[in-house]
């Protein structure tokens, strides 16, 4: 997958290079595809909403 980084942000990430930015990337995209289906899904929703509250900790919540 290639993504389009604007100019702005990526003179940032080079400024940063001890940071996985592919790793952000990932993260932000798999917690939008979380998201998308727990609006689908209100035990979801609620699962999803716990996890941001409480972070990867509440991972096991997904696991239904």
């Amino acid at each position: 997958m290639t993504l389009a980084i604007p100019e702005q942000v990526h003179k940032v990430m080079k400024k940063h290079p001890e940071i996985k930015w592919t790793e952000v990337a990932r993260q932000a995209i798999e917690q939008k595809a979380r998201l998308i289906q727990a609006e689908k899904d209100p035990l979801r929703l609620y699962a999803y909403k716990r996890w941001a509250e409480e972070g990867p900790d509440a991972e096991e919540l997904f696991e239904f």
